[in-house]
């Protein structure tokens, strides 16, 4: 079931975020990741949570900054590809008209992921944090 972050559940996202996080990115320093965690949790009330719960268990979840761009899709290492984030990305479709998104080009599952759900490249830039290369992609009604 797809619904809003219950503040009070802010810990079993943020579980998802550092692990998904690790695995979906190791050619970023897993201390890049940690010294990031306290940002990330006081920033996250201020977007547009949704979460995919199931049986009282947050799956994944999809975070939302002003009305278009997709912060973070996260899914729980052993709900990996289960669909979980498909189901995110079609509600998030569903509610708001264009999306954006930075992605790291070296994480081809995502970028492939996103080309798959109707998102499209539109610039190679630098991440100023880490110094990868990402693309910013975009999918629009």
């Amino acid at each position: 079931m797809i619904k809003e972050l219950e503040v009070s559940k802010i810990d079993d996202v943020m579980k998802i975020w550092l692990e998904a996080n690790i695995k979906a990115h190791d050619f970023v320093s897993e201390s890049y990741w940690i010294e990031n965690y306290d940002f990330v949790k006081k920033a996250l009330p201020q977007s547009d949570v949704l979460v995919y719960e199931d049986d009282g268990e947050i799956k994944g979840f999809i975070g939302i900054i002003d009305k278009s761009y997709i912060a973070g899709l996260f899914i729980s290492t052993q709900y990996q590809h289960s669909g979980i984030g498909s189901k995110l990305i079609e509600k998030c479709k569903q509610c708001y008209p264009i999306l954006k998104l930075d992605v790291y080009a070296k994480n081809l599952k995502a970028v492939n992921f996103y080309k798959r759900h109707g998102f499209k490249i539109e610039q190679e830039k630098e991440n100023y944090d880490t110094k990868e290369s990402e693309y910013s992609m975009v999918w629009k009604l």
